[in-house]
């Protein structure tokens, strides 16, 4: 549905939140926005922290705090995740969904799924990525409501924390409507 112009690769490497090394640290900050952004309906909770990356995702499922949704696919700088990681992810608890997403792109079978797993209040949830999953922070943005955490890896610097909130999904509306392909329907599957 959507595939990365070359011209905007540099313009992604930088991050759309603050970057943690410790996990219990940025825990904390994506309690502190959720509480901060609490509504009353407690019915049913939204999603309030996903996570994309296998990486991130055991880091911080052995930090003791499983993602609602967890987006993986295997790989970590384009090589497979050691065993240790490997095993945490298999631990994962709750509903697994597949899709496939080749490298550079953001399928329709990706947005859908990101927006299935964001709107059902059963969680948790893994999507599991054939393909790449790299790109699914923006859409990501857009899926989850205001006052969850999208929590992303950096390479070689940490982990990116993005508090989802009116204006970091503006800029994730901005940067996905410069994809090649269908961008408008693309974020109309999202919103």
């Amino acid at each position: 549905m959507l595939e990365l112009p070359e011209t905007l690769r540099g313009e992604l490497k930088d991050p759309l939140g603050e970057i943690y090394t410790d996990p219990d640290a940025l825990l904390a900050a994506v309690d502190d926005h959720a509480g901060a952004t609490a509504t009353a309906d407690a019915s049913s909770p939204p999603a309030r922290l996903l996570t994309v990356g296998d990486v991130v995702t055991a880091t911080l499922a052995d930090a003791g705090r499983q993602p609602d949704i967890a987006v993986i696919d295997g790989r970590t700088e384009r090589e497979p995740v050691d065993p240790a990681v490997e095993a945490t992810l298999t631990d994962l608890t709750g509903r697994r969904l597949s899709v496939t997403n080749p490298p550079a792109t953001i399928s329709e079978s990706l947005l859908t799924t990101l927006r299935e797993a964001a709107t059902d209040t059963e969680y948790p949830v893994t999507i599991s990525v054939d393909g790449e999953e790299d790109l699914a922070a923006l859409p990501a943005i857009l899926a989850v409501p205001d006052g969850a955490s999208v929590v992303y890896g950096q390479p070689g610097e940490g982990m990116v924390h993005v508090p989802v909130r009116p204006a970091v999904r503006t800029t994730a509306r901005e940067l996905l409507a410069e994809f090649d392909g269908e961008t408008d329907a693309a974020i109309s599957i999202l919103e």
